[in-house]
Parts: C-alpha cells; sequence; structure tokens
C-alpha cells in the first residue's frame, strides 16, 4: 500500500477537472509547475492516479448500470472479482462484507450488443463457481459517473 502526503492529495484534489493545467494547480497550491508534473507522474505510474474521461450514463441513450452482488461457491474472492473484471461491461467488481460476496458494477447497451440478458448468456457463464447472483437495474443516480467501455 503506497502512502501519499498532503501535497499529492492537494492535487488529487485539483484535478476533479482532469483538464485543470498544471500551471493552475501550482500557482494555487505555490509549487512549482515540475513539482505538480512529476508527482502526478509518478502517482500514475505507482497506480494510484488515473486522470480518464466520465460520462454520466443518463444523458447516453441506452445505456445502462446494473450492480450485480454476487454469493460464489468458493473463498477465492480475490481470483474471482479479477475474473469478473475482465468481462466485457464490467465497470468495476469489489470483493464486499454481508450478503453478497463481490459486488459487481455492470454497463449494458443494445445498441452496443450488451444486453442484460446478452451479459448473463456470454459474460457471466464464463465464471465457475457462482452460486447466486442478484441484479440491481440503477433507474436514478445522483453523482454516477462512469467510464463508457462498451
Amino acid at each position: 500500500m503506497k502512502k501519499i502526503d498532503d501535497t499529492n492529495k492537494q492535487i488529487i484534489r485539483q484535478l476533479l477537472d482532469g483538464r485543470k493545467p498544471f500551471s493552475a494547480i501550482a500557482d494555487e497550491l505555490m509549487v512549482t509547475e515540475n513539482t505538480v508534473r512529476s508527482r502526478v507522474n509518478k502517482m500514475i505510474d505507482d497506480g494510484i492516479l488515473r486522470i480518464t474521461g466520465l460520462v454520466d450514463p443518463t444523458l447516453i441513450p441506452g445505456l445502462q448500470i446494473i450492480m450485480m452482488g454476487v454469493k460464489m461457491k468458493t473463498l477465492d474472492l480475490g481470483r474471482k472479482a479479477e475474473e469478473f473484471a475482465a468481462l466485457r461491461g464490467v465497470i468495476s467488481a469489489s470483493v464486499v462484507t454481508g450478503r453478497y460476496d463481490l459486488i459487481v458494477q455492470i454497463e449494458i447497451c443494445e445498441e452496443e450488443n450488451l444486453s442484460l440478458l446478452d451479459f448473463f448468456k456470454y459474460e457471466l457463464a464464463k465464471v465457475d463457481d457462482v452460486q447466486e447472483v442478484e441484479t440491481f437495474i440503477v433507474y436514478r443516480s445522483h453523482n454516477l459517473l462512469v467510464p463508457y467501455i462498451i
């Protein structure tokens, strides 16, 4: 686990708008532009930070977000989360506490040839040891931004 200092945390907060120039961040934090650039590049190299485009799924016709609770027959949950994360349409897969072993966030869009039924038939079927799934279709969300991956 990497530890980040206060300057890195401040830089990350400034990057809520990933297009914000390093020079503007440097001016606000009273550091050099080179400091901001080198710290951002180091955090990217270390896997701490990723600057990416996100979309509001409610504004893209046909795009739907599904949350899926999954119970597994195995306790090798980290490996199973990795298997889920590799499936088409999966935004994230997390090992969690509570009723389910995994929570999987899925993006589907029939215009992109991925319906929920297709996900079950062609993607979910690739993962062994699934005991039970429950899907939660997101009808309305607040502040949910996702990568457009399908």
